[in-house]
């Protein structure tokens, strides 16, 4: 193996390290320890959705943040400060001080958000000149990190682990990780236009809706997915409450989006990305309403894979649309995207909240979420098709290609 492979495969793996971190503890870690916490005593249903909520809000803050950062700064120190601070979140959440929680869950959000945007740019950035397939190898982390996490869960779970004692391991893995991984983000960053999927706009008039249709279709996907990855453990229990297979549908979940990372990485890169956006939404409605119409131990499994494997590969589709849409100015649609999806992702524990208030059981509760879900996602998809007949994708070629 030669030097450049071996720096670009330590960059690759400190990234997604990074990136499981941010979005495997920061973000999600909440999900499987959220069984506990409930067999505990220590929150509801009703607290959870808001303690949820509270991290999707600070998920939108950071991204928005991320944005205005002086481009000045270094971007391996934000991005170390991110990763110290989701430690140092994680570890106060075992401190028994209710009140703090929902602050705590914020601002694990925007370190969340802020350590995914610059862990994603700088290594895109050292890894120029690279294969595709390799830069895009990060974005197996969340999926890596929700995946490890919810393995964590399931042998915590079974030695009867407290919420308390789940916090404080996730914090002791984080930490852990982090120190071994420090090390790899020294240099301070460059800019770099990266790889994107189809053929960017290069000149004409851009539709004046064409963006907007783009960011609600964005944002039904925020939405669809969500209710599954907030309460995927809860809805299993609630389930097949005596099964030992109990544990292992958020790990699932988590393979499955490593998978669906590596399959987009893998795709035809000349085909329009709203085609391979059209399948993910149909993809990921089916399993949201899998675990609805299927409820045992088979078909909470192909809910977890079904929802899991377009997972990252829905926001990686967008980001390169984004691209191809607006090829000038793209960092801020960019984040205007990543801030709709965050609102859509806001709105599902408050969703579920109104629905328990109104239901008589938590099985009919979750059953009409998880279907307002899968119609929200279907949605987004019928969007993308419109998107298609109305803006078809056209490059303009000079004469000399003609």
């Amino acid at each position: 193996m030669s030097r450049r492979v071996a720096d670009q495969l330590t960059i690759v793996l400190a990234g997604s390290a990074s990136l499981a971190i941010a979005m495997g503890v920061g973000r999600f870690a909440f999900t499987p320890i959220l069984p506990m916490m409930l067999h505990d005593g220590t929150v509801d249903l009703t607290v959870a959705g808001r303690l949820a909520t509270a991290n999707y809000v600070g998920y939108l803050v950071g991204a928005l943040a991320a944005m205005l950062i002086p481009k000045e700064w270094p971007q391996t120190t934000i991005i170390k400060s991110a990763l110290l601070l989701t430690v140092v979140l994680t570890a106060l959440m075992a401190l028994p001080f209710p009140t703090t929680w929902t602050g705590l869950r914020f601002l694990a959000g925007v370190a969340s958000a802020i350590g995914f945007v610059f862990t994603s740019g700088w290594c895109l950035a050292e890894l120029t000149g690279s294969t595709a397939s390799i830069g895009s190898a990060i974005f197996t982390g969340p999926g890596a990190g929700i995946a490890v996490s919810g393995l964590a869960a399931s042998v915590m779970t079974a030695l009867s682990f407290t919420g308390q004692g789940a916090w404080t391991t996730f914090a002791v893995m984080s930490a852990a990780i982090s120190a071994l991984i420090w090390r790899v983000f020294r240099k301070p960053g460059r800019d770099v236009e990266p790889f994107y999927v189809g053929k960017a706009r290069t000149s004409g008039r851009v539709p004046r809706t064409e963006m907007p249709m783009f960011a609600v279709a964005y944002g039904l996907a925020g939405f669809g997915y969500i209710v599954t990855a907030t309460y995927l453990p809860v809805i299993a229990k609630n389930a097949i409450s005596n099964s030992p297979l109990l544990t292992v549908f958020w790990p699932l979940f988590g393979i499955s989006a490593v998978v669906g990372s590596l399959l987009a990485s893998r795709v035809r890169k000349s085909a329009d990305a709203r085609l391979y956006l059209i399948g993910s939404y149909l993809v990921q409605a089916a399993g949201v309403a899998m675990s609805v119409v299927w409820e045992d131990a088979v078909g909470l499994a192909l809910s977890s894979i079904l929802v899991g494997v377009p997972f990252t590969a829905i926001s990686y589709f967008a980001m390169n649309e984004v691209r191809r849409i607006r090829s000038s100015h793209h960092a801020r649609y960019m984040g205007l995207l990543t801030a709709v999806f965050a609102v859509g992702q806001i709105m599902g524990p408050p969703v579920v909240g109104a629905i328990f208030a109104r239901q008589v059981n938590s099985d009919s509760a979750f059953a009409l979420a998880l279907g307002i879900a899968s119609i929200t996602l279907v949605v987004g998809a019928v969007i993308l098709v419109a998107m298609i007949v109305m803006f078809p994708a056209r490059v303009h070629h000079s004469p000399q290609e003609r």
